[in-house]
């Protein structure tokens, strides 16, 4: 391991010794005996392990990087340990939390220690030089990416010459599905199967792929481990430099690492700290203030009532769906409610979700032993955390707190012969703390039957920390925050259009991207945020930089043509103009797109001219001194040239990511108000298992195994589906998966039939059907009515009107909305055979007999548009019906 060169030849104990006190002082206003007791144990056990130097290293690095500015904290294990805690090396405060050392390190087993560092994303690699600079041995760990079922097939795919698009079909075929092999996609994918069963090449490329599927396919940089030595570090290890790369990497992975005894450091990039750094940042520019994350209140009624509305969108460990529902039903009120939930949700321990909502609610829960009541009294009886289980097997049984930890490993192993061995020292610990045979075994099996669930208490509390802070200044400072949060997502397009709909719904605007005005990030003015440049598809970093570098000097472009005189066309080239134009950021200079587009090759010609006569010196040799042309004067010969609505807005998505001018489903606004039942405002008014009709367009579609179907690889899938309003859940099992497969994809516009499900705090829909959104009035209309004048002209339609009627037999009742001319309507019915079926033939048609006023379809939320002009424009399916009735005879 390193060593730490101390002041003044200080040996490594005392320095320690004497940072740790200091820090004590600033950390508390008042120290106790048992601060003293707890920092001086810790001391010792680390100074006979021999790990003083190891923490002053530590301690060093960390220093560094606070005292430049740079967010670093420990988490894990690490928030244990009262010396980390007083050295800065962690942010939670161990004994305000129960935290217990030995979680961290046990005295009684000779391992080195394991502090994990959660680091700011944007600036690790300056942590990681200044280790490498000062101690000089100092390597990142590799990891070897592995071939999973995709990969494998193309791979084979393309060793064995098979063309791309049939590699492509292959592999498009498996199932988006975490995990899955190829012997899986056989059995959840009928059609992969048939290709398999019917294909002897697809055969023999499947065959070969199973063979490779799970082998080491290529090395990479591991996320977070870093190795540091005293000494050169090929002295230990074989070690690997990537092409075009100067620093190094082990060849051994970190299992192999630790084996071999070097000291291995995570510095894991976190780049939520880097978005609280962000938000710290533009809250002091715009408000004057210095909100330290670290020193936030932690009992803010506003911010708890945040995560109890389960607006957490944007907070770390707390914005999955999930997570959100469970919030909804526990509505935390203190920090120690968000420490256990982060603890809770988790594939083992959520078996106990339910019991902590109602215990905390109800205040009740059953009571065990005083010892134990009162270790899982913040839990409400729970086992949540190891370090209670630690508690109650040490405080009970007697058994040191490193066996305890021991025992709860093997508990969540399943180590009988471990457990079987420290079962006779607890039920003799417990018989000598009073209690009966048959009590300290009720006790044993309930901590069998629990204990494995702990999750580590310490690496929770820091977590919940965490999700605090960005949930505080989510809260206080939203526009800050959320413009930092969509920096740090700049390049995951589906996370952008997340975080844009969570600004809509908070009542942020953001505002689309403009050359003039945006900047590399996104940024706050007047209460909006306007979209980053450099989060446009097809722009990257470095071509937003030159953009702002020559934007600066001039104040801005006036033209396409302009920006292309300004700016080097080596950095930002026609792809990069191209995407610009798309997606609308030159739509301040006064042009539409469409001819824009058309006259890129000209502009970028006309730049590269002016680049070529200002690196002859001849730029302003023929200058006139007249003043600066407009752009009206750039844009005076555009081509007359225009998109239609869809093509801007499909050019608007494939750059951004979502639709700025519109949205496809406005064309279908009137349909979807009258067919649609229920929509992503009004679901929750309705009860569990009822029947509704939603309209919108699939905006994510997420597969998943069923749990009945693990070996099958039955599949089932989470959709989002938008209306004009915001989105709504729905879930769709195989059955009807496998029926409505074509129509379940991203983008696509449905209409889904199905049942609500309350089973979560947020309502969402049981699939049943799924139309196609040009087929709703088809499909979906309970009545077609015809409106009519009671004059000539009126009459003389009718003939017309028949044979359409008769040449589109259906569902729907035909009425005549009569208008007598005198004040009132009359409404007839149409005889049972002239029912019609309303496609959008048939509307077209009548439309265009009858005018845009003329026909109307009625559906199960009312009428489908206005019938433009006539008095019964408004009529709903009962109010035609009462119409009947009132004109009969």
């Amino acid at each position: 391991a390193p060593r730490y060169k101390t002041p003044q030849g200080k040996k490594p104990t005392a320095y320690l010794k004497e940072l740790a006190y200091e820090g004590l002082a600033k950390r508390y206003q008042e120290i106790t005996d048992e601060h003293k007791e707890r920092l001086e144990y810790e001391l010792k056990v680390i100074e006979d392990k021999g790990f003083s130097s190891y923490f002053l290293v530590v301690w060093d690095f960390v220093h560094y990087a606070r005292t430049h500015g740079i967010p670093c904290s420990a988490r894990g294990s690490a928030c244990a340990t009262l010396l980390g805690y007083c050295l800065e090396i962690s942010d939670v405060d161990p004994l305000g939390y129960g935290l217990l050392f030995e979680r961290f390190m046990d005295p009684e087993r000779n391992e080195a220690p394991d502090i994990d560092m959660d680091i700011c994303q944007t600036r690790r690699g300056e942590v990681i030089d200044y280790v490498r600079q000062k101690y000089g041995h100092v390597a990142q760990i590799i990891t070897f990416g592995t071939l999973k079922a995709k990969q494998a097939l193309r791979d084979v795919c393309r060793a064995m010459a098979v063309p791309l698009a049939t590699a492509d079909k292959i592999a498009k075929l498996v199932p988006n599905i975490l995990n899955i092999t190829i012997a899986g996609a056989l059995e959840a994918e009928p059609e992969l199967k048939k290709l398999y069963d019917e294909d002897e090449a697809i055969h023999e490329v499947i065959d070969v792929a199973q063979g490779l599927e799970g082998m080491p396919r290529h090395a990479s940089v591991h996320a977070a481990g870093v190795v540091v030595a005293d000494e050169p570090l090929e002295n230990f290890l074989p070690l690997y430099k990537q092409a075009n790369s100067q620093d190094f990497m082990t060849q051994y992975d970190g299992p192999t690492v630790d084996k071999i005894g070097l000291l291995k450091i995570d510095f894991l990039g976190l780049r939520t700290l880097s978005t609280l750094e962000r938000a710290r940042q533009l809250v002091s520019k715009n408000h004057g203030k210095d909100i330290k994350p670290d020193s936030v209140p932690l009992d803010d009624a506003q911010v708890l009532e945040l995560f109890a509305a389960g607006h957490t969108k944007g907070v770390f460990q707390f914005e999955s769906p999930g997570m959100r529902d469970l919030l909804m039903k526990l509505r935390p009120d203190r920090i120690q409610d968000l420490i256990a939930a982060n603890a809770l949700y988790r594939p083992g321990p959520m078996i106990m979700i339910d019991d902590f909502i109602e215990r905390k609610h109800s205040g009740e829960w059953p009571k065990v032993h005083p010892i134990v009541d009162e270790i899982l009294a913040e839990t409400y009886g729970i086992m949540a955390y190891q370090e209670q289980v630690m508690q109650i097997v040490h405080r009970l049984g007697g058994i040191s707190l490193g066996r305890a930890l021991t025992l709860i490993k093997a508990i969540s192993k399943k180590k009988n012969a471990v457990i079987n061995k420290e079962r006779k020292p607890f039920m003799a610990g417990a018989l000598a703390n009073g209690l009966d045979k048959g009590k300290a075994t009720e006790i044993f099996d309930l901590i069998l039957r629990f204990g494995g669930y702990g999750f580590n208490k310490a690496h929770s509390t820091r977590y919940a920390m965490v999700a605090y802070q960005t949930a505080y200044f989510k809260r206080h400072y939203p526009m800050e925050f959320m413009a930092a949060l969509l920096t740090f997502e700049m390049g995951n397009t589906s996370k952008i259009v997340e975080y844009i709909e969570e600004c809509q719904r908070m009542g942020i605007e953001v505002l689309p991207p403009d050359i003039n005005k945006s900047d590399v990030d996104f940024t706050t003015s007047s209460e909006t945020i306007r979209f980053g440049l450099a989060a446009i598809k097809g722009v990257g970093e470095k071509a937003v930089e030159e953009i702002i570098a020559a934007r600066k000097p001039i104040g801005g472009f006036r033209s396409l043509f302009h920006f292309c005189q300004s700016v080097d066309l080596r950095v930002v080239n026609r792809a990069v103009i191209e995407a610009l134009v798309k997606c609308g950021a030159f739509d301040s200079t006064g042009a539409l797109r469409a001819p824009l587009l058309q006259v890129v090759s000209q502009a970028i010609e006309r730049g590269a001219s002016a680049a070529e006569d200002q690196r002859r010196g001849q730029g302003n040799l023929f200058a006139s001194p007249e003043k600066e042309p407009s752009s009206q004067d750039d844009y005076a010969n555009l081509p007359d040239v225009s998109w239609t609505e869809s093509q801007m807005l499909a050019y608007e998505k494939a750059t951004l990511g979502f639709y700025v001018t519109s949205h496809p489903l406005h064309a279908y606004s009137e349909q979807l108000r009258g067919l649609s039942t229920a929509g992503s405002q009004t679901l929750k008014e309705f009860n569990d298992g009822a029947e509704v009709i939603v309209g919108g367009m699939l905006s994510q579609v997420h597969y998943r195994v069923t749990k009945n179907g693990r070996r099958s690889g039955t599949k089932m899938a989470l959709l989002t589906i938008e209306d004009l309003d915001g989105p709504m859940d729905a879930v769709i099992f195989s059955e009807e998966l496998a029926q409505y497969a074509e129509l379940i994809h991203a983008e696509r516009m449905v209409f889904i039939l199905g049942q609500i499900s309350l089973r979560r705090e947020v309502p969402s829909v049981r699939v049943t059907k799924v139309y196609p959104i040009e087929q709703g009035m088809e499909v979906l209309a309970r009545s077609v009515v015809v409106h009519l004048a009671n004059t000539p002209e009126g009459e003389e339609l009718l003939p017309a009107v028949q044979k359409i009627v008769r040449e589109y037999p259906g569902h729907c009742p035909l009425y005549f909305i009569v208008d007598t001319g005198q004040g009132y309507t009359v409404a007839i019915q149409a005889s049972e055979e002239m029912k019609v079926q309303p496609s959008a033939a048939f509307c077209e048609r009548m439309w265009a007999l009858l005018g845009s006023g003329g026909l109307q379809i009625i559906g199960p939320n009312g009428p489908v548009g206005k019938a433009v002009g006539t008095k019964a424009a408004e009529l709903s399916e009962g109010e035609v019906e009462e119409a009947l009735a009132q004109n009969e005879g």
